[in-house]
């Protein structure tokens, strides 16, 4: 079974004297993969400059603007067409199984392969006295424990719209039991690592058609490694497991390497930017 969603993405800028030249890049397109493929797409900027695609380090589409004609307000504009399919969810854990799973989850090769969403960075770092904490249970499985932690999350932290871009410590998220899409997803990685499990930042779009929470922006939501099944996603702000309602961009090890937007802007003027997105379904389930 499939989902069809149309996205409409909008930036605008406006600058208080003219910009001389300015340089975007915008990391916005879906992924493709066995889950996902995009029908059509479409970008467009107000100053009518090429746009250029490429690829950055983690392998993932970028479009590139670089206007070079002054202006004092600048937009963007993107509309993708993108189908979804709807996942398989892990089977129940068997409880023959989870002594293997903990001793290889506990393996140096295990370690060493999933190193990069191990590793705590600085904005996934718990206090150094491990204070606020999450313990898994060792008595039930990987996935049963991540099932938690995303309740876990929902229930003991609010989620508030907008607010800093997903750039709060932990220490400052577990103090105001608080924070938007990032901080939370930011959270989830957090304790998964704590808990020896690799867990990675997603960036992407969310179909909000369904009653979900979200900041009207780019969604975020976390992907943790389930043994003997491979990445499944978690979405704490909504208490759910990621399904055909999510259009995913990127991951990274935190939200600094999902930027959606980047620019480098030749003024030192004050500007205003506005962000919008919209999502939804083309066609309610369209039978494979």
């Amino acid at each position: 079974m499939w989902k069809e969603h149309t996205i409409l993405y909008e930036s605008n800028t406006t600058f208080e004297n003219e910009v001389a030249e300015g340089y975007w890049q915008f990391l916005i397109i879906p992924m493709e993969n066995e889950f996902q493929e995009i029908l059509e797409f479409d970008f467009s900027n107000s100053t009518h400059c090429v746009n250029q695609l490429s690829i950055n380090g983690f392998g993932f589409k970028t479009i590139k603007v670089h206007p070079k004609k002054a202006f004092s307000q600048i937009s963007f504009k993107a509309t993708f067409r993108v189908r979804t399919s709807l996942l398989q969810m892990p089977e129940p854990t068997k409880s023959e199984d989870i002594l293997n799973t903990l001793e290889e989850i506990g393996s140096l090769k295990f370690q060493v392969h999933f190193e990069r969403f191990l590793r705590a960075t600085p904005l996934t770092g718990l206090p150094k006295n491990k204070n606020g904490s999450y313990q898994f249970d060792p008595n039930k499985g990987i996935f049963e424990n991540l099932v938690k932690l995303n309740f876990w999350i929902h229930s003991q932290f609010q989620f508030v719209s907008g607010g800093p871009e997903g750039t709060s410590r932990m220490e400052t998220i577990q103090v105001l039991k608080l924070g938007n899409s990032k901080d939370l997803a930011h959270l989830f990685c957090t304790m998964g690592r704590y808990n020896k499990i690799p867990c990675r930042y997603v960036s992407g779009f969310l179909n909000h058609e369904n009653g979900c929470l979200g900041d009207g922006q780019i969604h975020a939501w976390a992907e943790a490694f389930v043994p003997g099944y491979g990445w499944l996603g978690f979405d704490p702000t909504n208490n759910r497991v990621v399904n055909a309602d999510y259009i995913k961009i990127c991951h990274g090890k935190d939200s600094m390497d999902c930027l959606p937007e980047k620019r480098v802007i030749h003024s030192a003027e004050n500007h205003k930017t506005t962000y919008s997105v919209v999502v939804k379904n083309q066609q309610r389930l369209i039978q494979q």
